[in-house]
């Protein structure tokens, strides 16, 4: 059964900066768990409150009450499953297709499906502002339902890497032109902006195509989720 001092660990890799002191993080689920074991991930333990689960996989898990569990699961109904995995390492930026980059994305979900949305419309790259949420968040990962296994997360300082950039940049703004009218190029980087700001001043000075996704409904709704907005335009990309 696991230890004082292991639950003692992972509670406190709820915090960022435990996280990073440790480069471990925590998944919950049975499916995303899978996941990350089959990727290049590095395992570190996986807790359980299942025997058989154990028994198959002695060599990397230990079981857990279901007691203990709740102590260190971040969800209020723990699934009984519980991975710790190493942080993996940050691989070079391609610059051979599109990049999709974030400015102040601070919602742990958003963050989670947008990863899970460069999953599915195969962008390789995902880059985010410092002042963007941790992609080891637990409701990131939760949100990412495993795809954060097949996206390459880089955190940098985001000025300088649009200034650097010779890629054009697209980026969403509510004035920007109507992005099924819009020419768009082979390969670029989409900028998506923070939930209730867009995209600062700072980062805009970059933009060399502004572009939006028009409302056709009655002029009530202020804006569109960020993450809903990067799936249309990224739907639009690919269709180009």
């Amino acid at each position: 059964m696991v230890g004082k001092s292991q639950i003692k660990l992972i509670k406190s890799l709820q915090l960022k900066k435990n996280r990073i002191q440790h480069q471990l993080f925590v998944v919950e689920g049975l499916k995303t768990i899978q996941e990350l074991l089959k990727s290049s991930f590095e395992v570190y333990k996986v807790l359980s409150t299942d025997e058989d689960f154990v028994t198959d996989h002695e060599e990397i898990s230990e079981l857990i009450s279901s007691a203990d569990l709740k102590k260190i699961s971040s969800l209020n109904t723990p699934n009984g499953y519980l991975g710790v995995f190493k942080m993996a390492k940050v691989g070079a930026i391609q610059i051979n297709d599109w990049i999709v980059a974030v400015d102040t994305v601070q919602d742990p979900g958003n963050l989670g499906t947008i990863i899970r949305l460069c999953d599915w419309f195969g962008i390789k790259n995902l880059v985010c502002s410092t002042t963007t949420v941790d992609c080891y968040n637990p409701k990131v990962i939760q949100a990412t339902m495993g795809s954060i296994t097949r996206v390459n997360i880089t955190y940098l300082n985001l000025n300088e890497f649009l200034q650097s950039s010779e890629l054009p940049i697209y980026g969403a703004f509510m004035e920007g032109e109507k992005v099924y009218n819009s020419a768009i190029s082979s390969k670029g980087i989409l900028v998506m902006g923070n939930e209730a700001n867009g995209i600062s001043s700072e980062i805009a000075a970059f933009i060399t195509k502004k572009i939006s996704i028009p409302q056709f409904g009655d002029q009530t709704a202020e804006s569109l989720n960020v993450a809903t907005a990067t799936a249309i335009l990224l739907n639009e990309i690919r269709r180009a």
